[in-house]
């Protein structure tokens, strides 16, 4: 390949990177959404409508023109369907690409400060960008929650168990909610708490269930699993794509917690990304992002993990483990039984 082609490979690479950022702005302005409702609009109705600075939003209706988000008669602005799916309320939303696309470079200009220190600030990098961490669990919730609700949850026997004796499901680390609102959503019986320490996502989560009709069955609190005291055993307890979050600081301790805290016969349900036992298997396009991530846990004191070591800790609490493998094979679950 030579210099002129890589030189084309890489100005194409940037326009992709410029698109997302034009479209976080639209995203955390709420441009996409207040257009869609307005049907058409000039820069300065929409601005108005928003309740943000004229002279910001003209210029951001250029570029969300110049990279396709919008089109233009005279001064007046439409979505394209492409602006339409930035919507974070529609159908399979592409809010998470750009939402992950300026978290990833502000990671990445974290990492790049950090690389002579060695220092790991751990995960208050994530309040670092106001604008971000409102976003994060919606993110989440609109890159992930699909996928739950209708290929993971009706795979796991053990929900349904929880669901028909009444039973609670707590979630550690549960973001803003998402996980316990698709269960709730389909399982009419369970009850559920969830435990964060963000304050800004333990927020969210009680606004999004009472929103939607769950605020009798779900319940959130903010702290740390080390000074948590649940009141009855748990049925089973979730950690969605949280363990590693906890594995470098406390992985015996996180393990005997787990199992002290499960009713007799209960469920620890762990899904995590799945990092690769080769290393080759990185340079799959699938799992590229996987390394950028493991770098970007790597600046909050974690790392990526592979599902045989989940399962080995689980099995020196003498707790027998399935592994359930989804999004060819980049998603793992791991259920154990007490």
């Amino acid at each position: 390949m030579n210099t002129e082609t890589l030189k084309t490979q890489f100005r194409q690479q940037a326009q992709g990177a410029l698109s997302l950022n034009v479209a976080f702005i639209g995203v955390t302005g709420n441009l996409f959404s207040t257009l869609h409702r307005l049907q058409e609009a000039t820069a300065t109705a929409l601005a108005q409508a928003a309740g943000l600075d004229a002279g910001y939003v003209t210029r951001w209706c250029d570029a969300a023109y110049a990279f396709g988000y919008l089109e233009a008669a005279g001064d007046t602005f439409r979505l394209t369907p492409m602006g339409e799916a930035m919507r974070p309320e529609a159908p399979d939303s592409l809010m998470p690409m750009a939402v992950q696309s300026v978290l990833s470079a502000h990671m990445a200009e974290r990492a790049a400060g950090l690389l002579q220190s060695g220092e790991r600030p751990g995960e208050a990098v994530l309040a670092e960008r106001a604008t971000i961490l409102p976003w994060f669990g919606p993110m989440l919730e609109a890159g992930f929650g699909t996928m739950f609700e209708k290929t993971i949850s009706p795979a796991i026997p053990a929900f349904a168990e929880v669901d028909a004796r009444n039973g609670l499901v707590l979630d550690l680390g549960c973001g803003n909610g998402w996980y316990l609102r698709v269960l709730a959503r389909r399982y009419a019986r369970l009850r559920g708490l969830g435990l964060d320490g963000f304050g800004e996502n333990v927020m969210q989560a009680r606004e999004r269930a009472r929103a939607e009709g769950f605020a009798d069955r779900l319940h959130f609190e903010q702290g740390d699993i080390h000074d948590f005291t649940l009141e009855e055993p748990a049925d089973l307890i979730a950690m969605n794509r949280a363990l590693h979050h906890v594995w470098e600081h406390d992985r015996a301790g996180i393990f005997s917690w787990l199992h002290d805290n499960l009713k007799p016969g209960g469920h620890a349900v762990i899904w995590e990304p799945a990092w690769p036992a080769e290393r080759s298997a990185l340079r799959d396009p699938a799992r590229r992002s996987l390394s950028f991530q493991n770098l970007s846990e790597h600046i909050q004191g974690n790392h990526l993990l592979q599902p045989e070591e989940i399962v080995a800790a689980f099995a020196g609490q003498g707790m027998s483990t399935e592994v359930y493998r989804f999004a060819g094979d980049n998603e793992a679950v791991i259920v154990a039984q007490r």
